[in-house]
């Protein structure tokens, strides 16, 4: 195989990976929508437990969405450092994702725990599952953010940087992009248009 058809097929595997990934996520989003529907219905269903207004502290949040919005920049920084084949700039740049996601996740893990730990867990009322199961499933696409950054940056501590490691590369700061996006119309639905 000469060297432009090899170079030829490469692009062509990158971007039929990188559309698939686009279809998964469109999935993913009907799945959120869903879930965003659900909560939109049951808003109001307190059944006699505390309101979005004694739950939340939109001082907290903002901070948490600051860092999930760093930790997405970050992936975008990584991104354009993989296509530009620098491993240091990439390694660093997914590093510092790593980190910021993993300090939003700590946010986000201990808002989950302080609210059940008052008795405001997800059986209190229609309000609180609804909240537990869309910020939940945000939860838990963010553990899966995570591992996935740590599993695509050992090959790329090993090997530097490939087509393959470009291609799976993007599609982790795609989905970082995603988790922001998602994260804002939770912040907007659910805190904002909770405690306003």
């Amino acid at each position: 195989m000469s060297q432009s058809s090899h170079h030829q097929h490469d692009q062509e595997t990158y971007t039929k990976t990188v559309f698939g990934f686009w279809i998964y996520l469109m999935t993913d989003f009907m799945m959120f929508a869903a879930l965003f529907a659900t909560f939109i219905v049951l808003r109001h269903n307190f059944f006699g437990g505390p309101p979005p207004k004694e739950l939340f502290h939109l001082p907290y949040t903002f901070v948490q969405t600051a860092f999930l919005l760093l930790a997405s920049f970050a992936s975008g920084v990584g991104g354009a450092f993989a296509h530009r084949g620098n491993k240091r700039g990439t390694l660093m740049a997914f590093g510092l994702t790593f980190l910021l996601g993993l300090v939003f996740f700590a946010m986000q893990t201990h808002e989950f725990l302080s609210l059940i730990n008052s008795g405001n867990g997800w059986q209190r009322s229609a309000y609180l599952s609804a909240f537990f199961t869309l910020a939940g499933t945000q939860w838990m696409h963010m553990i899966i953010a995570l591992l996935w950054v740590v599993l695509l940056l050992i090959p790329v501590i090993r090997e530097g940087i490939t087509p393959v490691s470009v291609k799976r590369l993007t599609c982790l700061r795609i989905f970082w992009q995603f988790l922001y996006v998602i994260w804002i119309f939770i912040f907007a639905c659910v805190y904002l248009m909770g405690v306003y």
